[in-house]
């Protein structure tokens, strides 16, 4: 009997309560992942072996790895390693180790994921974690890809839910994601990159976006790069899950070491059709020491960013990953829109150079761990005719609704920022269409209630905003007195 989404969703996040008291709950994501995964590759491949001995009559040949989308090596499937009572964990550690030895599009898929620690996870423990994800035959037949890969992303919602301001590190809110992606207007047959991809969710959102408009999604070809081991192997399984293969995922810190070149040996940078992130926000270990004299892959061409905030940078990186039809939606912090200094520097250069396209600002408290209301700010590197020396502003502070814990946008938040942004024309309290001129008569401020004004409520969004100015301001003064007393010491006037 197929699976039901609910049934499957209750049935993984069951499985956390199992490993309460054995691990940190922040580390309970990449072992129930890996053992879902696991359990998913061999009740499908089961299936495969089944419907093939029937169709060949010979074991051998149904086997065969030429038959299955994954090669799942003998004795080392699920029902071997349920024959193992004691020293689970080393037995599950092996078959995760063959597999990743048989698939190449595997490799380091399981590396985050060690069983063998029998003071973490003793067999009694791990023979109830088998015996709970046993419940449910996960083959094609009873489970499809889309069921089950929407399961997997409740779970990581669930997960990024548990872990508060940890939880943004892998996961954004999947309605700020389909307004990035509407707005973006992506194409079958079109490149789509996310260099801070995290869990994977807006190269899915992307794929979702095609589909959704009768249109082939496989005709995409997706790409991301992602740092942290456990949140790549996290995006990896989540995109198998769905059935896409061929998105080809790197690991490794972007701004220092970007991995999608032109070829292995280049310093230049590989070109797509579509941008889309949600970068950390204002990171302060970004790659400065690399970038200030110059960045060796040349996104700098706009200046560099400040040591102490990478907005910018992963801006530049993106836009630099751009082709020359390419348009780019990217989450930053309100700061970037108003901030002086080299980053005032750098987004005038922007404006004048004519990318800017839009600015979409979002409601305070969508975001895990980041209160201050967030934009999406879109570049173009080919605008349109009519959008010359124009930049679309949409204040989107009233559309949300509001929740306990975290704000939410709804289906009709998302419809009315999207029309609104792809209208490129004014509406009272939502949008204007300003000209740059007029923004560089206001400092090349970007300041969303500058442009669209919303009377009190804009009152206290710029509370919000203004908190965060000053911040920076005090920031900036504590570094001033620093280097001030390093200068007077060297100068002998003070021990």
């Amino acid at each position: 009997m197929a699976v039901t989404l609910n049934e499957l969703e209750q049935h993984l996040w069951g499985a956390a309560n199992i490993l309460r008291g054995s691990i940190d709950s922040g580390e309970y994501k990449s072992y129930i992942f890996g053992l879902l995964f696991f359990k998913r590759l061999s009740d499908v491949w089961q299936e495969e072996y089944e419907e093939k001995l029937a169709e060949y009559g010979n074991k051998e040949l149904a086997a065969d790895a030429d038959e299955h989308r994954f090669d799942l090596p003998e004795e080392q499937r699920w029902s071997d390693v349920r024959q193992h009572t004691t020293n689970i964990g080393e037995h599950l550690n092996a078959a995760f180790q063959a597999v990743e030895d048989a698939n190449f599009k595997l490799r380091g898929i399981f590396q985050s994921v060690d069983f063998n620690n029998k003071e973490r996870f003793s067999d009694s423990v791990l023979e109830r974690l088998l015996q709970h994800f046993e419940k449910y035959d996960l083959r094609n037949s009873n489970v499809e890809a889309d069921v089950l890969g929407n399961a997997y992303e409740y779970l990581i919602k669930q997960f990024a839910d548990d872990g508060g301001k940890k939880g943004g590190e892998f996961y954004t809110p999947k309605e700020v994601v389909r307004l990035m992606v509407e707005c973006l207007e992506i194409d079958e047959g079109m490149s789509v990159y996310d260099p801070t991809c995290g869990s994977g969710g807006m190269l899915l959102e992307a794929y979702r976006s095609v589909e959704r408009h009768g249109k082939n999604p496989r005709s995409l070809s997706l790409y991301g790069q992602e740092r942290n081991l456990n949140t790549w192997a996290i995006c990896q399984m989540n995109l198998f899950l769905h059935d896409i293969d061929d998105a080809d995922v790197r690991r490794g810190d972007t701004l220092r070491e970007p991995k999608h070149l032109v070829n292995d040996d280049a310093k230049a940078l590989r070109s797509f059709d579509r941008v889309i992130a949600n970068p950390p926000f204002s990171l302060k270990e970004w790659g400065h020491t690399q970038w200030k004299n110059g960045d060796a892959y040349g996104r700098d061409i706009y200046g560099c960013p400040p040591a102490s905030y990478g907005d910018l940078a992963f801006v530049q990186h993106m836009l630099a990953s751009l082709n020359q039809n390419g348009k780019l939606a990217v989450v930053v912090p309100h700061g970037v829109l108003f901030r002086a200094g080299s980053e005032g520097k750098i987004r005038q250069a922007m404006i004048d150079a004519d990318i800017v396209e839009g600015v979409i600002g979002l409601a305070p408290n969508l975001f895990y761990g980041a209160g201050i209301p967030a934009a999406i700010l879109l570049l173009n590197k080919s605008k349109p005719e009519h959008l010359k020396n124009k930049v679309m502003i949409v204040n989107g502070a009233e559309q949300f609704e509001e929740g306990r814990a975290q704000n939410y946008l709804r289906d009709g938040h998302i419809a009315t920022l999207s029309k609104a942004y792809l209208a490129f024309a004014d509406e009272e309290r939502l949008s204007a269409l300003v000209a740059t001129s007029d923004i560089a008569a206001n400092d090349y401020n970007l300041n969303i209630t500058r442009y669209v004004n919303l009377g009190e409520a804009a009152e206290q969004i710029d509370v919000a905003i203004e908190v965060q100015r000053l911040l920076e301001l005090t920031e900036a003064r504590d570094e001033a007195e620093k280097c001030m007393m390093q200068h007077l010491k060297e100068l002998g006037y003070v021990e």
